[in-house]
């Protein structure tokens, strides 16, 4: 299923999006799409039989905004220097372990909504990542093979960050991950029974038209499985987290001088395959 919530920010309502391309209300059946959602099979079954029913009304898609598929993240857990190419054009060796940091689940915001260029920036930076929503409580997961078990879905995000705050301001990334409207989420939550492998889905991403990224969730270091694995050996995850699993080469950092760091005007666009697209323009903030 195709999960996604429309409507104004801070007022959106559950939808689904159809095999035929039809935008389906679901508000009738579900509250809201969030972790308590993603953790009951029999509200996800009614809404799999009513979909499969043609029971569930049309929603007017004309000028609706989309908001993050996802309601109430718990935490948003990043993993970076996760593909081998870009750990490359950063100039570090691949990691021996996972790289892990944290977004605030109020960077999340809609697939087409502005990204803020925050103020004082000189380097900001798009990466354009798979997300990763967990269905179950994760604790301790013995296995990779286990690990799938508590994925609920899959969804794309797109990773904004400042370089000079992550690297050069001292302390850890997270000055430079957590600026307002850091995380566009969405256009929808795709349910993990559609993704047949993870580890098989194309990332490209485009700054004014140009493709800057393209690569494969292939080049992956830390597979998905073996992610949601070794995160839960350090924290619990439960229903409605979130999991940013890195990006490919590609992005302004690892360009030659001068770097083509965003700036207000820039339009940046990015897709990974089975999970929709996004745009988005940036401002000043």
């Amino acid at each position: 299923m195709k999960l996604l919530r429309v409507g104004t920010a801070g007022a959106e309502r559950p939808a689904l999006l159809d095999a035929e391309g039809t935008l389906r209300d679901l508000s009738g059946i579900v509250d809201d799409i969030d972790g308590a959602l993603l953790a009951d099979e029999d509200a996800l079954g009614r809404v799999r039989a009513a979909a499969g029913a043609g029971e569930l009304p049309a929603l007017d898609a004309t000028g609706l905004r989309i908001g993050p598929p996802l309601a109430r993240i718990g935490k948003v857990v990043c993993i970076g220097l996760n593909y081998h190419d870009h750990a490359r054009e950063t100039g570090v060796e691949p990691p021996a372990e996972p790289v892990v940091f944290f977004k605030a689940s109020d960077t999340v915001v809609g697939p087409n909504d502005t990204v803020l260029v925050p103020r004082g920036s000189v380097k900001t930076d798009w990466e354009v990542e798979l997300a990763v929503v967990i269905g179950r409580t994760a604790r301790y997961v013995d296995s990779a093979e286990e690990a799938l078990a508590h994925v609920a879905g899959y969804a794309l995000a797109h990773d904004v960050s400042e370089r000079e705050f992550q690297i050069e301001r001292g302390g850890t990334w997270d000055k430079g991950k957590n600026c307002e409207t850091f995380n566009p989420l969405g256009p929808w939550l795709v349910t993990a029974d559609e993704i047949a492998d993870p580890q098989d889905l194309s990332l490209r991403l485009w700054v004014n038209g140009e493709l800057k990224q393209d690569g494969t969730t292939a080049q992956q270091i830390f597979p998905v499985a073996e992610v949601v694995r070794y995160v839960s050996q350090f924290m619990t995850l439960y229903p409605g987290d979130v999991i940013n699993t890195g990006t490919p080469a590609g992005v302004a950092m690892g360009q030659p001088e001068p770097k083509p760091y965003l700036k207000a005007g820039d339009v940046v666009e990015l897709e990974i395959s089975g999970l929709g697209r996004q745009r988005q323009e940036l401002k000043d903030a």
